[in-house]
């Protein structure tokens, strides 16, 4: 774990892929530079922004004024706010208004906005004209330090959580850590979440520095800016080494078996964020790892105890109006996208910062570990 940035530091994490290497670029005030760095990305090409609704409120006119000043030709495309815009519908008018726009393949899409933006425009990035270009500008903390690194792109199929998408990696992400200022109070919370993952995952250092320093990573500055460079070097990392996800890279599901059954078996509503479901379940993991003998309860417990320090859920009885019958949250717990020919895998623990992989999980152990957790 490097050092904490100065204030007004700006600092660059590189993916390394090869031809399809690309940085992201981290500090404070980033999104004035837009159009200086699609020029330098690719001269002459002219721009799709893709937002949502919240979204284009408080930062599509700086992100336009940006390119034009840089003389770059923009046009917008503004979806609906949440989970409900990856779907088939909204996948459909954006790709058929990218096409509208002229937007060819020497032209840049750029998804501004949070996880459900970076998934939704990257996905139509990789399948308009068979494969366009995209710039993330992610506006969230959950967003900045997972979703819009490593090119994963998707939208959701009524059966689960990003069963429709492709591997799509952005040419370039900028993290403006100003953009965040304007978050709620419960998304930043919600972001949060990921941000513990990578310590909880494999940096036991990291998870102790966030125990004592998470007030300081929500109030801003060199703090959360720190936390966020550490989480976006983790990613590239292991993205580097596992691009398609077939070993390593599974380890940054780490609560998100558990937590996409969950979120879809709410609907993908407000009663549940995408990070309160990682939240919860990073928190079962751990305990499904000491029911198992893998680690210490206290492990376990302390794990759920710094999650709900910052205010997110660890028990099922956190979810607002009730969560799925054991049977509903075992059968989206079949879909999920790492079960090989019908068998579970979840991503366990050996302790603080000591994730792996588990093949072969019995859906009898799962299915009593949650049926003892409800009735509790």
């Amino acid at each position: 774990m490097t050092a904490p940035l100065r204030p007004g530091e700006t600092t660059v994490v590189e993916v390394a892929l090869g031809e399809r290497a690309y940085d992201i670029v981290i500090g404070r005030g980033l999104l004035a530079s837009l159009g200086t760095r699609v020029n330098a990305l690719r001269p002459g090409a002219r721009v799709a922004i893709v937002t949502d609704e919240t979204v284009a409120r408080h930062h599509l006119g700086a992100a336009e004024a940006a390119l034009k000043a840089a003389g770059v030709e923009s046009s917008r495309i503004v979806v609906p706010v949440g989970e409900g815009s990856k779907n088939y519908a909204t996948f459909e008018t954006v790709a058929e208004a990218v096409i509208a726009a002229r937007i060819e393949r020497n032209d840049l899409i750029v998804a501004l906005g949070g996880g459900v933006i970076g998934d939704l425009a990257g996905y139509v990035a990789a399948s308009v004209r068979r494969g366009l270009d995209f710039v993330q500008v992610p506006t969230t903390l959950l967003a900045q330090v997972d979703s819009s690194v490593g090119g994963k792109t998707g939208i959701n199929s009524r059966q689960g959580k990003n069963l429709i998408g492709a591997f799509h990696q952005p040419a370039l992400v900028i993290a403006d850590t100003a953009l965040l200022d304007t978050l709620p109070k419960r998304e930043f919370r919600a972001g949060y979440a990921e941000v513990a993952k990578y310590g909880l995952l494999g940096d036991a250092a990291f998870f102790a520095w966030l125990e004592k320093n998470w007030q300081d990573v929500f109030a801003g500055g060199p703090a959360r800016e720190h936390a966020i460079a550490v989480c976006c070097r983790a990613k590239a990392a292991i993205v580097a080494r596992d691009e398609r996800e077939t070993g390593e890279r599974a380890l940054l599901n780490l609560g998100h078996t558990f937590g996409h059954a969950l979120e879809a078996g709410c609907g993908f509503s407000d009663r549940l964020l995408h990070g309160e479901a990682v939240a919860l379940g990073i928190a079962l993991a751990f305990e499904f790892s000491a029911k198992k003998g893998l680690i210490a309860a206290s492990d376990a417990a302390r794990a759920s105890a710094h999650l709900a320090a910052v205010g997110l859920p660890t028990h099922l009885t956190d979810v607002s109006g009730g969560i799925p019958t054991v049977d509903v949250l075992m059968d989206l717990i079949a879909q999920d996208k790492k079960v090989r020919r019908g068998s579970l895998t979840f991503i366990l623990v050996r302790g603080i910062g000591q994730a792996f992989i588990e093949n072969d999980v019995e859906a009898a152990e799962v299915r009593a570990f949650l049926t003892d957790k409800l009735s509790q």
